[in-house]
């Protein structure tokens, strides 16, 4: 189980070292977060395009299978790191929400 303090260490870490502000990675030419977070959304859209395209391919006897078996992996791959990081968000979220004031 992946605590709030290593999600922050792993936002940290692609954020060049130290924990930065929100925004200030933007500012400093790094990726902020919501930026990283829409490119691998981007990525997971993509597989999942190219996979359909090698589907309709391989059903029109246009693509052999193993083109297909490795898109729709590629595919599958992306979707469920893009639903990863989204539940270790929605954790870190509801520690941060339990923290007392």
């Amino acid at each position: 189980m992946i605590t709030a303090l290593a999600a922050a260490k792993a936002y940290a870490s692609t954020q060049g070292g130290a924990a930065k502000l929100p925004g200030a990675g933007a500012a400093s030419g790094g990726m902020d977060f919501g930026s990283m977070v829409r490119n691998a959304i981007n990525d997971a859209s993509t597989a999942s395009k190219t996979a359909e395209t090698q589907i309709m391919a391989h059903a029109q006897g246009k693509a052999q299978l193993i083109d297909v078996a490795t898109a729709v992996s590629a595919a599958e791959t992306s979707l469920e790191t893009v639903m990863a990081v989204r539940d270790q968000v929605i954790t870190a979220y509801q520690e941060i929400m339990r923290m007392p004031i």
